[in-house]
């Protein structure tokens, strides 16, 4: 499995991902799809930036905004069950967060992110704070869901559908 690409990886399982992105407005996504072949394990993505979308497209839980908030663990767990479910997906991804450089408070702070990925027996999630510009967490972001997903799948997941 050393040196096997991820991408080789969802390909040989017959594993499938899709995203469900606020705070990375997309470049998950587009990092996924920038890859040759990635629709044979790529099934889309929401970018899910407004809460109406997490809560009517992706069936967060309004509870969950209104106690927790868009940028928690908790979210992020729901953004990533609801497009896993959505899309039909093995694996979902999800972001939220504050990318900066406004919105940040003494408890939640700009640079601050969870990253959740679901599967069709688990949630897990990540927390993270950046020291970025906005751009730079949204990359920092973006790579850390990369990272998970490479970790998680490496580890031997296996299709649902088998």
């Amino acid at each position: 499995m050393e040196g096997e690409s991820i991408w080789d990886v969802l390909r040989e399982r017959g594993l499938s991902i899709s995203t469900a992105e606020s705070c990375t407005g997309g470049l998950l996504s587009h990092l996924i799809t920038n890859v040759p072949g990635s629709s044979d394990y790529y099934r889309g993505g929401v970018v899910a930036y407004a809460n109406e979308v997490k809560e009517e497209v992706l069936h967060v839980p309004d509870e969950i905004i209104e106690r927790e908030g868009a940028v928690s663990a908790a979210c992020a767990r729901a953004m990533a069950e609801g497009v896993r479910r959505l899309l039909h997906a093995d694996v979902g991804i999800a972001t939220t967060g504050i990318a900066g450089p406004t919105g940040g408070t003494p408890d939640k702070p700009v640079g601050l992110v969870y990253i959740a990925l679901a599967t069709r027996d688990n949630v897990y999630h990540e927390r993270y704070i950046f020291h970025e510009d906005r751009e730079g967490n949204k990359h920092k972001a973006a790579d850390a869901a990369l990272k998970m997903l490479r970790e998680h799948i490496l580890s031997g997941a296996r299709s649902s559908e088998r």
